[in-house]
């Protein structure tokens, strides 16, 4: 198999994973970096789940994904995020 042959077809629906701790803007600031690579992406299509303790919170954002640049950007920019702990 290729290295470069992608188990995604595209375009296709794709749910990323964020966590991050509690924040009143946190939800809100995911969706504005998910908004820069899927202008379709919004706010309706995400899922949020707070941890048992109330510290963090997640959030399951289903993006239309058209390429695997587009998701590599996706990841890595989230990934780089301050507010980012972890991304799935």
């Amino acid at each position: 198999m290729d290295r470069k042959e992608s188990l995604i077809e595209y375009p296709s629906d794709f749910p990323i994973k964020v966590m991050g701790a509690t924040h009143d803007e946190f939800a809100a600031t995911i969706v504005d970096v998910v908004v820069a690579h899927d202008p379709s992406f919004h706010a309706g299509k995400v899922e949020m789940r707070p941890s048992s303790n109330g510290n963090y919170i997640g959030l399951t954002l289903t993006v239309r994904a058209t390429s695997r640049e587009q998701l590599d950007n996706i990841y890595r920019e989230l990934s780089g995020h301050p507010m980012v702990k972890i991304v799935l």
